[in-house]
């Protein structure tokens, strides 16, 4: 399957076809269509998955050139990547030391050709890609699966599953290539499913007003995508080749001023595609969409592709941003922004789903902030369970919704759900603690190795960011803690008591009985062996890091930047630091909402706090300046001045460009043409008639007159022969 992964993509677009054309004359609208073809895929994922397992458990041997391979005289053996120490550092492992290289599996075609260059397209296989292609398919094939109950009955059933279809054909696709250039094109098809689905219901405004929101934010940001990709092709000599791309930027065949223009203008596509502040403020309006939808975009698809992009390109980063070598960066500094930021406004929020998508926002400044650090493997680690878990509670607010008059209000609308819902309630609450980093659950193991990173690599490590981080996780157990409270505790409210709510059917239940048992045991894939877990085993101990981090020249790992790239190891004193401020956050806000402890109504007696939360629940005040003052402007102030210097400059000019031509024109008129031009065509006419009346009287008819004429001309011309031949 490495080198036919491209099948699962095609699967899926095939789906999206087919579906499209006779899903309607199907019993089931086309979802059978749909969770058949997913579900081949996500075999066929595993199967490429395993196929990398044995990859790198038995490397192939690599060829080197001579040019490659000789380092102060000396040679890399086949199949192995010199260290920096090789090269006379004293700094790496061991002088000598080599490590094996384990080259991505690529298949390309010529796609066309231009000036002697070919452009292909291709697929690129390693463990990153193995890894996303079994997290997009099992997250797509739980969500096609849930929206069988979910959006059973609803009026473009068929449609739904088709652009279900091809979001996952795109996203697949866009994990799986092997250039920049088909980069692009499987961005900007994400973005196109994304804003279908996200107007799904377009009919109601609010609806098609998020999916334009989406999609006009990300144009913003792919304005920075293409400036990018066009600086490191031109900059990489030519080539949209993402393996050459990265390997040039390592050995310093990039200049660094390059890389970090590239590396800022991909940043701004990094920042509206995976919701970074400033550019975030579409992701939590996008949950106008089907629940099933908002699951699959903060999970798996949409929101992952920038850090994807990142991880993908980090050679680019690495370099550009000089991450190994400071402890401040711009990368680095846009994920810890988001982190906390994002972790605040999640408290405001009244719509479980919003909760969730600001939940998500942070989540991902954790991602980009490991980035941002060197924590290459704990960034991914992190998309990894965060997959896991994030899916299980926005398919836990479905269930709740569905069970509650399908609103999403946990204020208004839910409360003692617990009793009426308790599959719900259980995946829900295992999914809260996973994603509040609570002991030995996915998200502890990979947020607590994103701090370890922020603590301990870098020039002296980043402390600025290592507080914020745990700060961050401090807020993500206190709004966990009051989502949870509003939603399974208390007195039923509104719907939930109006309703009888009742637990969800099995189609709805068991993706989330399945993701809250993944959200348990995947942590352990990645357990340090480090510290006081330095008794791990060796086989059981970094199994994610062995098989998805890159072991090639294009990436820079110890084997190629030298000792400034490592791996931190397992702190005990962050973790306990971490968690035990993750369990004061819980617990403040438990004795907040079960014990009604602290000061209540603390807003409307301090100017200060009331000032607070009025600025989260404006949400820092950037849709009013983005909606109000610049869109705004640009239709009211801005577009009254354009059309004032439309009307009185611009058709000023024109007008009197015309008026004066007209003046120019008649003064041509009267002086040039009638008094000059007209007068010499007149009086040549005068000319030639006088000398014509002149020449009709000497016509006599008188033979003797003529001869005279011939005689004085015969005259006349031996008079000029006689001066000729005189002259002569």
């Amino acid at each position: 399957m490495l080198t036919h992964a491209f099948l699962i993509p095609l699967i899926m677009a095939v789906s999206f076809v087919v579906i499209l054309a006779v899903g309607k004359r199907l019993p089931k609208g086309g979802a059978e269509i749909g969770i058949a073809a997913v579900a081949v895929c996500f075999v066929l994922a595993l199967a490429t998955g395993v196929g990398w397992i044995q990859r790198t458990e038995s490397p192939p041997p690599v060829e080197h050139s001579a040019q490659e391979a000789s380092s102060e005289g000396s040679a890399a053996a086949p199949g192995e990547v010199r260290t920096a120490a090789a090269e006379g550092s004293e700094e790496g492992a061991g002088a000598g030391e080599v490590h094996e290289e384990i080259p991505p599996v690529t298949r390309s075609i010529t796609w066309l050709q231009n000036g002697g260059q070919e452009i292909t397209v291709g697929t690129m296989v390693d463990g990153l890609t193995a890894m996303m292609l079994v997290v997009v398919t099992l997250i797509s094939l739980l969500v096609h699966v849930y929206s069988s109950d979910y959006v059973a009955g609803d009026r473009r059933f068929t449609h739904y599953y088709a652009f279900l279809s091809l979001f996952t054909a795109s996203m697949l696709m866009f994990v799986l290539t092997e250039n920049t250039l088909q980069l692009i094109v499987g961005w900007e098809l994400v973005g196109l499913c994304s804003f279908a689905l996200i107007g799904h219901w377009w009919e109601e405004k609010p609806n098609s007003n998020a999916a334009l929101k989406a999609f006009l934010v990300n144009r913003v940001g792919d304005v920075g995508l293409l400036v990018g990709i066009i600086t490191l092709y031109f900059a990489a000599g030519g080539t949209f080749d993402i393996a050459t791309i990265n390997e040039m930027a390592n050995t310093g065949e990039i200049s660094q001023g390059l890389l970090f223009v590239a590396s800022c203008c991909l940043l701004t596509a990094v920042m509206s595609k995976s919701g970074q502040f400033i550019l975030h403020t579409w992701l939590p309006d996008a949950m106008a969409g089907p629940t099933p939808v908002s699951a699959l975009i903060h999970a798996a698809t949409m929101v992952v592709a920038g850090v994807y992009m990142v991880a993908r390109l980090y050679a680019v980063f690495w370099h550009g941003l000089n991450i190994g070598g400071t402890n401040i960066n711009v990368l680095a500094v846009v994920g810890t922004v988001t982190l906390f930021f994002g972790a605040l406004l999640a408290f405001v929020q009244t719509d479980i789903k919003k909760v969730l998508a600001y939940s998500t926002v942070s989540q991902l400044g954790f991602m980009v902030m490991a980035l941002g650090v060197g924590a290459w493997t704990a960034a991914v680690f992190h998309l990894f369970t965060h997959a896991m878990f994030k899916a299980c509670l926005f398919l836990g607010a479905g269930s709740m919704s569905h069970a509650c008059h399908h609103s999403f209000d946990m204020v208004k609308d839910y409360g003692g759900l617990r009793k009426h819902m308790p599959w719900t309630f259980r995946t829900f609450l295992v999914g809260a603690l996973a994603l509040s980093g609570f002991p030995l659950l996915a998200g502890f193991w990979s947020k607590d190795e994103i701090l370890a990173g922020a603590g301990q690599l870098g020039d002296g490590g980043y402390p600025v960011m290592l507080v914020v981080g745990i700060l961050g996780a401090m807020g993500t157990a206190a709004y966990m803690t009051r989502a949870v409270w509003y939603c399974f505790y208390g007195e039923p409210r509104g719907a939930a008591a109006a309703h009888a709510p009742h637990e969800s059917g099995p189609r709805i239940v068991g993706p989330l009985i399945l993701l809250a048992g993944l959200a348990v045991v995947v942590g352990f894939t990645n357990l340090p062996d480090t510290g006081v877990l330095s008794w791990v085993p060796e086989g059981a101990a970094l199994r994610f890091e062995h098989y998805v981090e890159p072991v090639t020249p294009a990436f820079p790992s110890e084997a190629t930047v030298g000792p400034d790239f490592g791996h931190p190891e397992f702190s005990i004193v962050i973790a306990l630091v971490s968690t035990a401020a993750a369990a004061l956050a819980a617990l403040a806000a438990y004795l907040w909402y079960w014990r009604g402890a602290g000061p209540h109504g603390l807003t409307q007696r301090s100017r200060v706090a009331r000032a607070g939360y009025r600025l989260l629940e404006n949400k820092y005040y950037l849709d009013t300046l983005y909606e109000t003052v610049i869109v705004g402007a640009v239709k009211g102030p801005i577009a009254r001045a354009a059309n004032w210097f439309d009307q009185h400059v611009l058709d000023g000019v024109v007008n009197g460009a015309g008026t004066s031509s007209k003046q120019v024109g008649r003064w041509v008129y009267d002086h040039v043409d009638q008094g000059v031009v007209d007068k010499v065509v007149r009086g040549s006419g005068l000319g030639a008639e006088g000398s014509g009346q002149l020449l009709r009287r000497g016509q006599t008819g008188k033979v003797q007159t003529y001869g005279a004429y011939l005689f004085g001309a015969a005259t006349v011309l031996a008079a000029v022969f006689v001066i000729i031949a005189s002259a002569s």
